[in-house]
């Protein structure tokens, strides 16, 4: 069996990193995206927009992977044996999943603990807070890895040939607000895939998942996760 999941902001919550949207403090609540999460916000104000993500790294380091994140690394173990496969797709970017053991996973939306050159698009490793003056060997400003509201997704042809191959499609923590990862579910629906929805509460899209579970990812990622090895 080869299994597709696409995971949001919902599988770290539970390591201390905050979700973008849904109940409570969700960090675009809590800030405007528009003054953080786009190009133009990066010319305008670098130093502000440096702040923000140097913080949510400085908490990334600070974190551990969950019993969710664990539960599917070891999934991915226990479907290599049986000649199968499963391929983690992420909206977030945290290396939690790697942390826990997964090895196949792509980050659509980048990655936190790196950083792009502005001018030549080289990506590095950073841990470190970054600054107006953070150069590039070319001599271009660093910004985050990230990719900001109105930039393309990374990784769209390896995610769709993932998708493909898939025998079932399952998100965990998302709330069905972005796209394109939001789209995936009625893509996988028209390659006559079962879709599976483990989230907290019901996302914007449920009504397209065929089996649904909701309450903590620490607790029905490693319940459903179970479920599927002893099949």
């Amino acid at each position: 069996m080869n299994i597709f999941v696409l995971t949001g902001a919902g599988v770290s919550a539970e390591s201390g990193l905050g979700v973008f949207r849904g109940q409570g403090a969700a960090l675009w609540k809590l800030y405007d995206p528009m003054q953080l999460a786009t190009p133009e916000a990066f010319a305008l104000d670098p130093r502000l927009v440096h702040e923000f993500y140097n913080a949510r790294r400085r908490n990334l380091i600070a974190a551990s992977p969950n019993a969710a994140h664990v539960a599917l690394a070891r999934l991915e173990a226990g479907l290599a044996q049986r000649g199968g496969a499963l391929t983690v797709v992420t909206q977030n970017i945290d290396d939690l999943h790697e942390r826990a053991g997964s090895t196949s996973v792509i980050h659509m939306h980048g990655e936190l603990l790196k950083a792009r050159c502005a001018s030549c698009g080289a990506v590095s490793d950073c841990r470190d807070d970054l600054a107006v003056d953070s150069r590039c060997g070319c001599a271009g400003a660093l910004r985050p890895h990230v990719v900001w509201f109105g930039e393309t997704p990374l990784f769209m042809d390896e995610i769709y040939a993932a998708l493909e191959a898939a025998d079932l499609f399952v998100a965990i923590g998302t709330s069905g607000a972005v796209y394109p990862a939001a789209g995936f579910v009625r893509t996988a629906r028209a390659m006559g895939l079962r879709c599976c929805e483990l989230n907290l509460e019901p996302s914007d899209n449920a009504d397209e998942f065929d089996d649904r579970r909701y309450g903590p990812a620490s607790e029905i990622v490693p319940s459903w996760v179970e479920e599927i090895l002893a099949l």
